[in-house]
């Protein structure tokens, strides 16, 4: 079972896309999505749909992260191809996704989303569609009053 509502983030480090290291602090609202693959149909409509959001989030203080199990390189390749602004996190061990009890299959992360602020979940979405779900995510933050629009 995934991290609720409630627990404590666990500190994690990855490297992103450009190979640096990226250490996420958890204290201001944060968005960390967990997608199975790069450059796959489903993975490509959901990043391109939260780049679509990303000046959105980043004008309410949100930080946007997305994790997967392909590597830096892929990343890399991917986050180019599609112009993605914010930071893919390369988890080819799982064990950010470990650290989330998110499920792997066959070396996949499930398709999660974590909604984080002040270094706690404060919400989660398990086994999400891809389209419009960066707007879900987006409107939910601003319904909760976690974030404001202006």
């Amino acid at each position: 079972m995934v991290l609720e509502p409630g627990t404590e983030v666990p500190t994690i480090r990855a490297r992103n896309q450009h190979g640096d290291a990226v250490r996420p602090a958890f204290a201001e609202p944060t968005v960390l999505y967990f997608y199975p693959a790069d450059d796959t149909p489903g993975c490509t409509t959901e990043a391109n749909q939260f780049e679509e959001y990303a000046a959105r989030f980043a004008d309410a203080g949100v930080e946007l992260y997305g994790v997967s199990t392909d590597g830096v390189e892929s990343h890399r390749e991917f986050a180019e191809s599609e112009a993605l602004s914010f930071d893919l996190l390369a988890d080819p061990e799982g064990r950010i996704a470990a650290a989330f009890d998110v499920d792997l299959t066959d070396g996949r992360a499930q398709r999660t989303t974590f909604v984080i602020a002040q270094g706690q979940v404060v919400g989660v979405y398990e086994g999400v569609a891809p389209e419009g779900h960066a707007a879900n995510v987006y409107e939910d933050l601003l319904d909760t009053g976690l974030v404001s629009a202006d």
